[in-house]
């Protein structure tokens, strides 16, 4: 059995993904919830996701390409650090706003500009989160051209992403997920449509 097919069955099995109705933090509604934060509970799972993302960066822009590994909290900071540690990376995070105490910086670590930056998260939909991290890193001198996720909701991100100059790979996505699921009738046609319809709405 493939990763990706290992994966769907298992975010499947322990509830970090879920079908129905849900409100997502966008306020949107959603006929599908991803909670990657599970993952980590189960440290075979999790182990094999950072191996695969470690994999897919090394097979697209390879390890060499770039010096630091960087993320946003919360969730894709757990991905990120385990991810530094494998690839022996150091390690930086980008905070939605500002602190009000201290130096008051959006970036955390230590980082020279001119630095090569790559961007980990744990799920990519409209990618707003991601948007405002290659923003601060930009405004720091750092280069930042590419950025990864587990799971690509295929609401936008990339094409967003692109406008930035910035390319986004992901493990896999939401459609990839659901046809697995639903070949391994864990997923009802009614639900897949319902994924499909909120896909093409969101373009």
């Amino acid at each position: 059995m493939g990763f990706v097919k290992e994966f769907a069955i298992f975010l499947q099995e322990s509830g970090a993904i879920k079908f129905g109705d849900f409100k997502l933090s966008s306020g949107k509604d959603s006929a599908y919830y991803i909670d990657l934060r599970l993952v980590p509970s189960f440290p075979h799972q999790f182990r094999k996701m950072i191996k695969s993302v470690q994999n897919l960066i090394s097979e697209t822009i390879g390890l060499d390409s770039f010096d630091y590994i960087a993320s946003v909290p919360t969730s894709g900071l757990v991905i990120a650090s385990a991810l530094a540690m494998e690839t022996v990376k150091p390690l930086i995070y980008i905070r939605q706003k500002p602190k009000d105490y201290g130096t008051g910086s959006l970036i955390e670590g230590k980082i020279p500009p001119g630095s090569r930056v790559v961007l980990v998260d744990d799920v990519g939909t409209t990618g707003h989160s991601l948007l405002n991290a290659i923003k601060a890193l930009k405004e720091a001198k750092v280069v930042v051209d590419s950025a990864f996720v587990i799971i690509n909701r295929l609401e936008g991100a990339r094409e967003n992403l692109e406008a930035e100059k910035v390319k986004l790979y992901e493990i896999t996505d939401i459609l990839a997920i659901s046809n697995i699921l639903h070949t391994e009738n864990i997923l009802d046609d009614q639900i897949l449509d319902r994924i499909k319809k909120q896909m093409s709405s969101s373009k």
